[in-house]
């Protein structure tokens, strides 16, 4: 435990070192002047520094009434440091003016002790700053901890998320922004064989741990639901049963996710979907024509069953297909009608993915607001290729 005692006054010191030692802070350390605390500080002598500047002082004594500075002055510079803000600062005064004091503890100060100095008062004010302190310190490290964990979690959240596939009839990738350390938006998509994929883009209410715990929870079961039932109307349904059994405590708040999920048949060139109160997906075909993959049933997790409906589209040649989240709609201006005009006006010109385009229109936005959404884009590139009908197969 280290003190600081800061006072133009070699008596007053000498007083304070004495009761100090007393009731064993041994560990002080005195200086005569603002410009000196500040060298102490680790600041230069005007008092500028590293904006990381740090010391190993635990507490500091200091004089109002100092020449060249006073100290309320020396602690408002003190507080600009963020390394140097938690140090808390006990005025030491001759000075009964309220106003004065009043603009010491405004200035940063945590209390104040008036001369002649009582012994007793100075070490009862001074646990007390020394036990705020240690609460504090503890909370800063708990929550840098915690930071350091939520990091790590984002790291595996992300590790589950499907890498791109690039094969001779189709390609498919995503540009993904979660708007804090742990995301409630979730990408995945799985080979299935006789040149079919299926492709899943989903976004769970809510931000934060809770929704990515969720997310974590549909990503495990995710794979051996889509390789058990394939069609988009039962890999919905089952993750609708499979949610339904985690059975929430809590009744105020009801957890769900809206979600789209795709069977891309490159050899027929079909598209089986199910739409569960998601944003449309776009289906641009060859012919510059646009399908809306709009939505067929409510979001997963809203009730016991959910009654889903396949759709189908089939294709010819070329197209691409763009699946997105709101937190993308949120991005542009405008009501929903005219976010979606916007997004289907502006996704159609290429049929491959322009990643830097991409990041520019809708990522590259700059500082996060605070309650800014995740955003996601998935995109999949069908590309040429002789199709079959159900009869060649």
């Amino acid at each position: 435990m280290k003190i600081l005692i800061v006072d133009d006054n070699p008596t007053n010191i000498i007083i304070v070192r004495e009761i100090l030692k007393k009731e064993n802070y041994r560990n002080t350390t005195a200086v005569s002047s603002a410009f000196e605390m500040f060298q102490s500080l680790g600041l230069d002598h005007s008092g500028q520094g590293a904006v990381t500047a740090t010391s190993d002082i635990d507490l500091i004594l200091l004089d109002m009434m100092m020449p060249e500075m006073d100290g309320i002055e020396a602690c408002r510079i003190v507080q600009q440091y963020e390394g140097l803000r938690d140090i808390p600062i006990i005025m030491v005064t001759a000075v009964g003016d309220s106003k004065k004091l009043a603009e010491a503890l405004d200035a940063g100060a945590v209390d104040y002790v008036t001369k002649p100095i009582n012994k007793v008062e100075l070490m009862a004010r001074i646990r007390l700053a020394l036990r705020l302190k240690q609460e504090k310190d503890w909370h800063k490290e708990r929550d840098q901890r915690l930071q350091e964990e939520l990091k790590l979690a984002g790291l595996v959240q992300n590790a589950v998320l499907s890498a791109p596939i690039n094969d001779p009839f189709f390609e498919v990738d995503a540009l993904y922004k979660p708007s804090f350390e742990l995301a409630g938006d979730l990408y995945a998509w799985y080979p299935l064989g006789d040149g079919r994929y299926g492709i899943i883009l989903l976004d769970m209410m809510g931000h934060g741990i809770s929704s990515s715990l969720f997310c974590m929870f549909i990503a495990s079961v995710l794979k051996d639901t889509v390789n058990t039932y394939v069609e988009p109307e039962k890999v919905i349904q089952e993750l609708n049963r499979r949610f339904s059994q985690l059975h929430i405590d809590s009744q105020l708040v009801q957890y769900y996710f809206t979600a789209i999920y795709l069977v891309v048949d490159t050899r027929f060139k079909r598209i089986d979907y199910v739409n569960a109160g998601h944003p449309p997906g776009l289906l641009y075909m060859e012919d510059g024509s646009l399908n809306m993959l709009e939505t067929g049933c409510p979001p997963v997790g809203l009730f016991d069953t959910i009654d889903a409906e396949t759709r189908s589209i089939t294709y010819q040649g070329s197209g691409h297909i763009v699946l997105y989240t709101d937190g993308l709609l949120e991005a542009i201006e405008g009501a929903q009608d005219e976010q979606i005009s916007f997004l289907a006006r502006n996704l159609a010109a290429s049929h491959k993915l322009d990643i830097a385009k991409m990041q520019g229109m809708f990522f590259d936005d700059g500082v996060p607001q605070e309650r800014e959404d995740d955003k996601c884009l998935v995109w999949i590139s069908l590309k040429e290729g002789e199709g079959l009908n159900e009869n060649q197969e």
